[in-house]
């Protein structure tokens, strides 16, 4: 099935929203839509619109010009089988003693790993992005220095990879939150596939936003693999639900807007404890004073 895209930009969340929303209007309808900030400090944003059938160019151009947005770009995309190029592209990833791999590679999961399957279908991180293999290496370096926390929270967990690579490795239940309920299914239905029902419990959630977090807090670790603009809006509440000396593991951010994050976390009551950089991404490991 072919598919189209409509993208543009324009300044301030709330325009793009309103945009979104109006395109969701034209005929035919749009099949999906998505808002997503430019992180380069501008308040600039992307409005994308995706269609099955070929938009109307001008409808589009209208709703654009009354936003005060960009024309929009349209084009339209190829048939792929995207799942067959994921597979024939992606490779399993070694992240110190875990190996996330999808099932096409179940013949190559070392023997002493700790394996973390993740589909080439679902979406919201396979552990290849530098920020998620990030992650894992700084929980894999925490795990050999002898530290064992007990209680664990993954706050934006996409496929919920990071809780269960926990999960793996310590008792008790990690809870992994979303704010898309979609990357909650998809979080839910990794569980299953990994033979961890139970010890990850997947929820819907805004940042810390819901009872179970609130009751099993105070954590003593805590994945954030999120976004700049959002890491720094959740310091504050991740101070009041990480323990004295509990650490965060934050990424999602590029290293050169790891100096902004790591002066928001400062003001919230942590400190730096490492800072390593997968090519052009960083991974934050702070601890609550």
């Amino acid at each position: 099935m072919p598919t189209w895209t409509a993208l543009s930009q324009v300044s301030g969340r709330d325009a793009a929203d309103t945009l979104a929303e109006l395109c969701e209007d034209l005929t035919p309808e749009p099949v999906g839509s998505g808002v997503f900030e430019i992180e380069d400090g501008s308040d600039r944003w992307e409005v994308g619109i995706y269609f099955t059938e070929s938009p109307d160019e001008i409808g589009l151009a209208l709703l654009a010009a009354a936003q005060g947005a960009n024309p929009f770009v349209i084009s339209e995309l190829p048939e792929v089988d995207w799942v067959a190029h994921v597979r024939r592209e992606l490779t399993p990833v070694e992240a110190g003693r875990f190996f996330v791999y999808g099932s096409h590679d179940e013949d190559k999961v070392p023997a002493d790993a700790e394996p973390l399957l993740i589909e080439a279908a679902m979406a919201f991180g396979t552990g290849h992005h530098g920020t998620t293999k990030g992650c894992l290496e700084a929980l894999d370096r925490l795990l050999s220095s002898g530290w064992k926390p007990g209680r664990v929270a993954d706050i934006g967990c996409g496929t919920a990879v990071l809780a269960m690579a926990a999960a793996r490795v310590l008792p008790g239940t990690v809870l992994a939150s979303d704010i898309d309920p979609v990357a909650v299914d998809v979080a839910a239905a990794n569980v299953l596939a990994n033979g961890l029902d139970g010890r990850v419990v997947c929820i819907e959630a805004v940042g810390f936003d819901h009872p179970m977090l609130d009751d099993a807090a105070p954590f003593d670790l805590v994945f954030a693999n999120i976004l700049k603009q959002p890491l720094i809006d959740l310091a504050p509440d991740m101070a009041r639900h990480v323990a004295q000396q509990g650490r965060a593991i934050l990424s999602g951010l590029l290293v050169t807007q790891a100096a902004d994050v790591i002066a928001a976390y400062d003001a919230a009551g942590f400190d730096l404890e490492s800072q390593e950089e997968i090519g052009e991404w960083a991974t934050l490991v702070v601890t609550r004073r």
